[in-house]
């Protein structure tokens, strides 16, 4: 699914315009999704009680084309106006239909709009949609504190958002202190960037995109994708019987130090659980005595080491393993001991031809952070993974104003460093240097914990060494990484994860999302006795329930 920012919003609606849609068309093929959504919402709509809150703009002219459809489906509806609307006809049509009318401007005290609040069994935000633009204040301060006091009562209202919830920002999700929460946001054409974006994702509800006729070869241009199951689906790779661990990629792993050991063995294995076929793991000796029965399958590069971290000197020895490997892995417990920074440099400036990619990562980062990013080249091979400190570095800019615009952010590292980024956190975003990025529809506080960054490292890395290219390895990493911890909240909740128990549902999530989830007894060791003993006597059985 395409999202758009405010401005290509705008852009697409004057080439619907162009294309002889006419803007009044646009908004009665909105008004009219909202009012079907009420509708869907509540079953039967004649006699239920519907609020419209209607703005100045084009938003409020949606909300009274809604109004006009839910007054001929019998709904008692009434709408209160932030302002007047002189000389607008889709407010004559609806004042035809002798429909409640309410204005703040003759409601100093504000009765009125209480009045209409009290019973209201759905509440239509339609006051300003992408509209926002600065803190809200005034009547609209006033008319957003009392819909807050309304929904946090007793019997709270349903809340429709037309298009974008009232104060948030339709680009970067930032939210004023009053904004709408919904419960559903009907959003038209596209979905604005802030609905899947923190915490603008908070106030969206669950966001039901609808065509209003936009040109549809304009929209699938835009730029920015929210990743979707079908979409990991479909460049997830193929998966033949007649393969041998070569054909699946073999990745080296370049971290671990005293203090974080357990690191590249976490990448190592995530590697394997996304369908590598050959993981090693290049670091010290005493990483090496630490991990190597935890993750029997890995092969070793035993590198030289200095108080607890690896030798500047051994860059030899992994320019060496490099040679004969698919992917690198560079980062995970790397540490930043004496030479670091010189030692992640020289390696990335030593990519071999035959390296596919590199997914660097963790204190790799903070080594490339104080390099000119224009003199940067390595040929479009790199994926940067950083969380919003380590961006903020890599910017030189403020984690708050990586925050504030995450998307921005992304794209700006994409383009300033050459290379794919990701952009962790909740919502991850992934940008390429050519301006295509992908948002994660996940936001899930399960993953925040230490250990989870390294893991993604190692799927990512694990599908770029099966063949997909940087930016769609790293969008469907992203994804897998964060349904995997979806389906495992639905056992662990919000909290209490490991980060090591992340690493064998990450097969099973992708199975999901290659063939949806199997139905219980499916398997021959599904589900518990009771299961067998009925697979047994024939009753077992199942087939695959599409996501």
């Amino acid at each position: 699914m395409k999202l758009c920012t405010s401005e290509q919003m705008r852009a697409l609606e004057q080439a619907a315009v162009e294309a002889g849609t006419p803007l009044d068309e646009l908004m009665e093929q909105a008004g009219l999704a909202v009012a079907q959504e009420v509708w869907l919402n509540l079953g039967v709509v004649a006699g239920r009680r519907v609020l419209v809150l209607v703005g100045p703009g084009n938003n409020g002219g949606d909300g009274l084309v809604a109004t006009r459809h839910l007054a001929d489906w019998e709904a008692d509806v009434c709408v209160y106006m932030l302002a007047p609307r002189d000389g607008d006809k889709n407010l004559d049509l609806v004042r035809e239909r002798n429909v409640t009318l309410f204005s703040a401007s003759d409601d100093a005290g504000s009765s009125r709009l209480a009045e209409a609040l009290d019973g209201a069994e759905v509440i239509v935000d339609a006051l300003l949609g992408t509209g926002r633009s600065r803190l809200i204040e005034g009547a609209m301060a006033e008319v957003l504190k009392r819909v807050r006091a309304r929904c946090e009562g007793d019997r709270a209202p349903t809340v429709f958002a037309v298009d974008l919830p009232t104060g948030v920002d339709a680009d970067t999700g930032q939210a004023d202190p009053l904004a709408v929460t919904a419960d559903v946001t009907v959003t038209f054409g596209a979905a604005k960037v802030g609905l899947f974006t923190l915490p603008g994702s908070e106030h969206a509800g669950r966001v039901e995109v609808v065509d209003i006729r936009l040109p549809k070869a304009a929209v699938d241009a835009l730029p920015v994708e929210l990743v979707s199951t079908a979409w990991v689906r479909e460049r997830l790779p193929k998966r033949p019987r007649s393969a041998n661990k070569g054909t699946f990629g073999k990745v080296l792993v370049v971290g671990g130090s005293r203090d974080y050991v357990g690191a590249p063995r976490m990448a190592a294995e995530a590697c394997y659980r996304a369908g590598a076929g050959l993981v090693t793991i290049a670091s010290t000796k005493d990483v090496q005595r630490a991990n190597a029965s935890a993750l029997p399958e890995a092969t070793w590069v035993v590198l030289d080491g200095d108080k607890g971290s690896i030798k500047h000197g051994a860059r030899a020895d992994v320019a060496d393993g490099m040679q004969t490997r698919d992917v690198l892995v560079l980062g995970p417990g790397l540490g930043q001991g004496k030479g670091m920074q010189d030692f992640v440099r020289e390696i990335l400036a030593e990519l071999p031809d035959g390296l596919c990619g590199a997914v660097v990562d963790a204190d790799a980062l903070n080594a490339l952070a104080p390099i000119d990013a224009d003199a940067f080249h390595t040929e479009l091979r790199l994926i940067l993974t950083p969380h919003p400190g380590e961006m903020a570095r890599l910017l030189a800019t403020t984690v708050e104003a990586v925050q504030r615009d995450r998307l921005g952010s992304a794209v700006d590292a994409a383009a300033r460093w050459g290379n794919v980024v990701v952009l962790k956190g909740a919502h991850t975003i992934v940008a390429a240097p050519d301006g295509r990025t992908a948002v994660s529809p996940y936001a899930n506080a399960l993953l925040a914990v230490a250990g989870t960054g390294d893991v993604l490292a190692g799927v990512i890395a694990g599908l770029l060494a099966q063949g997909i290219a940087p930016f769609e390895a790293a969008a469907c990493g992203v994804y897998v990484h964060a349904f995997a911890a979806e389906e495992l909240s639905e056992e662990l909740g919000d909290r209490g994860l490991l980060a090591s128990e992340l690493l064998p549902a990450i097969p099973r999530a992708m199975r999901t999302i290659l063939h949806g989830k199997p139905s219980r007894g499916s398997g021959p060791m599904a589900g518990g006795i009771g299961d067998i003993s009925a697979m047994l006597a024939g009753l077992g059985g199942g087939s695959a329930e599409p996501l």
